[in-house]
């Protein structure tokens, strides 16, 4: 376990001391900055290091967010890490939709999920979650990346109405986020492993943002957002009929 001198007071040893009898070999590390939590646990996967680690970047200089989109995070005002994980699911599909429920019932039942990968209240973007994975020697490794908004930046991107952690738990703080969401997570990822997406289906439909809205996809398709089926996939009724998601972006259309 690795936790360099920070402003921050995080609970490493505490959560360290708490996970590591489920996930043998652990670690956590706290960084006060580095390009991406993500690109760095892929650059040690790729060089043959795949423990289970628990990454975490007081700032980001380079986060990526899905499309390649850059996400950066302030020291104070976000909460941004990466689990790398060895990890055989029977089946990855639905993978960032478990991980945002947990997060999301970790946080409240004010927090809706916008499929596949951001967490959403009151309309605007309290979070994202990017998922890449390595294989080696038969064996997969899983990189769960996450950014979390804690208090709201000067300036945002007004494409993206966004919003805060702070704003309905005032005393919030990245470590006590932390402290609140990671082991629900990793109980989360165990249990997908070996159950997959369709026990959680009832429950992220029940906090799917877009359920009932009128949406298009960028693969230019149109309909009613019917949440999604118990492989995580979209549902859409168009006027051909309803049709599966598997991979798009979908943004909320005018009625």
């Amino acid at each position: 376990m690795s936790t360099p001198a920070s402003p921050l007071r995080w609970p490493a040893e505490a959560l360290w001391a708490a996970v590591v009898p489920e996930w043998p070999g652990f670690s956590i590390e706290v960084l006060p900055e580095i390009d991406s939590t993500n690109t760095e646990l892929m650059r040690r996967s790729r060089n043959g290091v795949n423990d289970p680690i628990l990454l975490i970047a007081e700032r980001q200089t380079a986060g990526r967010g899905r499309s390649g989109r850059t996400w950066h995070g302030e020291v104070g005002q976000a909460l941004t890490f990466s689990l790398g994980l060895p990890y055989q699911p029977q089946s990855w599909s639905g993978l960032s939709l478990a991980v945002g429920l947990s997060l999301a019932e970790s946080l409240g039942p004010e927090i809706q999920l916008k499929w596949p990968n951001d967490l959403w209240r009151q309309h605007r973007k309290l979070g994202g979650i990017l998922i890449e994975a390595a294989s080696q020697g038969g064996k997969s490794y899983a990189v769960i990346g996450i950014g979390l908004n804690i208090q709201m930046p000067p300036t945002q991107d007004l494409r993206t109405p966004a919003t805060a952690i702070a704003e309905f738990w005032q005393e919030a703080t990245a470590p006590t986020v932390l402290e609140r969401i990671i082991q629900p997570l990793l109980k989360a990822l165990k249990g997908f492993e070996t159950q997959g997406f369709a026990p959680l289906q009832q429950r992220f439909n029940a906090r799917d943002a877009l359920r009932g809205l009128n949406v298009q996809s960028s693969d230019a398709l149109e309909g009613l957002c019917e949440g999604v089926d118990s492989q995580g996939a979209l549902q859409l009724l168009t006027r051909h009929g309803r049709q599966t998601i598997h991979s798009s972006e979908v943004s909320v259309r005018p009625l």
